[in-house]
């Protein structure tokens, strides 16, 4: 039986979720990092920008995403309460 979502919407609640709860742990990581030490250790992975030039267009393509322990949490928080909805 379906969860009351088709396919299409329930993509981009999984996204709003995991955007929600990286941001959450984000915070909170950034919050606490002056009392907890070990909080402060990031890791940044990514592509690097790289420009493409057509001469009419120039296109930009680059993500980074720098992740610490609590930022990890929440992406984790966030998709539990997608299996959960």
């Amino acid at each position: 039986m379906s969860k009351g979502f088709n396919s299409y919407n329930s993509i981009w609640i999984l996204v709003l979720l995991l955007i929600i709860g990286g941001l959450a742990g984000s915070a909170l990581g950034n919050a606490l990092a002056p009392y907890i030490p070990w909080l402060k250790s990031t890791s940044s992975i990514g592509l690097r920008p790289v420009t493409l030039d057509l001469s009419f267009i120039t296109l930009h393509f680059g993500v980074t995403a720098v992740l610490n322990p609590l930022t990890v949490i929440g992406l984790i928080v966030g998709f539990i309460v997608y299996r959960k909805v």
